[in-house]
């Protein structure tokens, strides 16, 4: 077997808090109401639009920088 790295972990990491701070400023914009912790309580529709508005907003963030 192949020893594999959690991906789920960030690369550098003291970048947990800033990413769990991003997650949590995403689902408020969204309306769905995540808790510190466990969220298994969501449904797959709440859990994708927190993760689809992350991209939305690292991709205007880039494009931004691009300019």
């Amino acid at each position: 077997m192949s020893s594999s790295k959690n991906s789920n972990q960030p690369v550098v990491a003291s970048a947990r808090e800033a990413l769990n701070k991003f997650k949590m400023e995403a689902a408020n914009e969204v309306g769905v109401n995540l808790k510190q912790g466990y969220n298994g309580d969501l449904t797959s529709r709440e859990a994708g639009s927190v993760g689809g508005q992350m991209v939305k907003k690292m991709i205007e963030a880039y494009e931004k920088n691009m300019q």
